[in-house]
């Protein structure tokens, strides 16, 4: 069959483009919690209520400001996070490589407040090691009686 398709005897079958199960989904940011928050700043400064107001105001203006440079991708394999004007690529700053985790490598992932999410969590074994912070701090302060995992 070799020696066939060398000389043109028989047609060779190229192989079909394998259709992606999922398409990259890019997250839209939301900013109703720093409205909300920027909001009630103002209502708590008109009502005189200076630590209110700067509270909430600095969250709120910390918050419309990260919601306007990050962004979550997820293609076919990955998570990634884009940061900065027109979400670019960039790696992390704490931990070295890339801001994108296959999802292949996650052993756990939560919503906090699921009906009202606030912040995501997950953890992977993508990172390496030295960012990791449970395994130091385990190591240096002893077990967590509230969480991590248990042996």
């Amino acid at each position: 069959m070799q020696s066939a398709l060398l000389f043109g005897f028989a047609k060779s079958k190229a192989a079909a483009p394998k259709a992606p199960k999922y398409e990259t989904v890019t997250m839209r940011s939301s900013f109703a919690i720093p409205t909300v928050l920027l909001g009630t700043a103002a209502a708590a400064h008109f009502a005189e209520l200076d630590v209110v107001s700067y509270v909430t105001g600095v969250l709120g203006a910390f918050l419309a400001f990260q919601a306007n440079r990050v962004r979550f991708v997820f293609d076919e394999e990955a998570l990634e996070v884009l940061i900065g004007p027109g979400a670019k690529k960039s790696d992390n700053a704490f931990v070295g490589g890339e801001n994108r985790w296959a999802y292949s490598s996650f052993v756990n992932w939560e919503f906090w407040w699921p009906g009202f999410p606030v912040l995501v969590y997950f953890k992977e074994t993508q990172t390496k090691p030295e960012g990791q912070l449970y395994d130091t701090m385990v190591e240096r302060c002893g077990p967590s009686q509230n969480s991590g995992p248990k042996n």
